[in-house]
């Protein structure tokens, strides 16, 4: 199942506005996203069954939520054993 960590940054003072919003995105939930300090404000784990499906949820829903300033998306990929 292809995954992704998205780093976000939102408007200054909305970072619970913003986790409130990723627990509705299907592919994220309430137990994927989180407030950090840092560079970033809030990070979550996208997950879907493809990697357009990925895509997508990190395009359409995650950049475009009401708040968010930037993104950094990086891609999980299977660990080399």
């Amino acid at each position: 199942m292809p995954k992704a960590f998205v780093l976000i940054n939102t408007e200054i003072g909305a970072e619970a506005d913003v986790l409130s919003q990723l627990e509705k995105v299907e592919g994220v939930g309430k137990d994927n996203a989180f407030a950090v300090y840092g560079v970033y404000d809030v990070v979550a784990i996208v997950q879907a069954d493809t990697m357009d499906k990925l895509k997508d949820t990190v395009t359409w829903k995650v950049r475009r939520l009401d708040k968010v300033r930037s993104t950094l998306t990086m891609i999980v990929v299977e660990p080399v054993r």
